[in-house]
């Protein structure tokens, strides 16, 4: 039996999960950040320089927005294959003196949440996706995007999911700040939490009960049976994805006074390992669900 994950009875948080400053390779402080950041109607950041714990005390808010702690390890495991690493969480005894697999183990062992970041970018294949035990897979990263058009995780994410149906996805920034990649805010999650919390959208971020976005809005996702409705922001594409070929597609018309589609229906297959749902607006930016259902 399976439950429908999300739970919208809260405000929805929008929030940053992979930022650098110049603690490692960015080049703003972590200060600066959080303004700007908040000016762009940002709610929560994790603070993820390389192989560097954050250590940004619970109940520190610059101009109200949250900070959260974590890490990024990079590297290569033990058989030389390069891993980049994002955990979130509040750490002891990480640094680089450590294996990526013994950074990993330790982040692990105190309650981190792991996810393999932008995995095309970093070149690994689907077979490292089993390397270690994630929480989730980024599925757009901005700045690798941006870079050189290898921003997106979704192959590796639907192998990941097929195997772990609990997988989550997460867009995000990997800003830097830096003269040569000076893009930030294209990638983003937005958790649904009863209250902009430390416990709260902790909790929302575990769950799953949060979608990512490079530009449009999922408004509401809501479930009757295997029915799932969402309402958006006007996109173009609305699409069920499930696994190999199998899923369902809603298309705004092409004519030139079509109107963009605000809502959708789908009925979910029960035999499926999964499925989700993406947007995709009239800019071509998407957002993403995480599985719908929680095995």
């Amino acid at each position: 039996m399976s439950t429908f994950r999300y739970q919208l009875n809260g405000n929805w948080y929008k929030g940053n999960t992979h930022l650098h400053s110049t603690v490692s390779d960015g080049l703003k402080p972590y200060q600066e950040l959080a303004h700007l950041y908040r000016q762009s109607g940002y709610d929560f950041l994790y603070l993820t320089d390389h192989w560097e714990v954050s250590h940004i005390l619970p109940d520190r808010t610059d101009e109200g927005l949250l900070w959260f702690n974590g890490i990024e390890l990079n590297g290569p495991d033990s058989r030389g294959q390069e891993f980049h690493i994002v955990c979130l969480g509040n750490f002891q005894g990480i640094d680089n003196s450590l294996t990526l697999e013994q950074a990993v183990k330790r982040a692990t062992d105190q309650n981190g949440f792991i996810i393999l970041a932008h995995p095309f970018w970093t070149g690994n294949s689907l077979e490292d996706t089993q390397k270690f035990s994630f929480d989730a897979c980024e599925v757009f990263n901005y700045i690798c995007q941006c870079e050189i058009g290898k921003g997106d995780g979704l192959i590796h994410y639907s192998y990941m999911l097929e195997r772990n149906p609990n997988l989550l996805g997460i867009a995000s920034d990997d800003s830097h700040f830096s003269s040569d990649s000076p893009m930030w805010k294209g990638g983003w999650v937005m958790v649904n939490a009863k209250e902009r919390s430390h416990a709260a959208i902790q909790a929302a971020l575990r769950t799953g009960n949060f979608y990512s976005s490079s530009g449009p809005e999922f408004y509401n996702i809501s479930c009757q049976g295997k029915r799932v409705r969402v309402e958006t922001s006007p996109v173009q594409f609305v699409k069920l994805v499930g696994p190999a070929w199998h899923g369902h597609g809603k298309a705004k018309g092409m004519l030139e006074d079509a109107k963009p589609i605000t809502s959708a229906e789908f009925e979910i297959s029960p035999d499926w390992a999964y499925a989700y749902i993406e947007i995709q607006d009239m800019q071509n930016r998407r957002a993403w669900t995480n599985n719908l259902f929680v095995p």
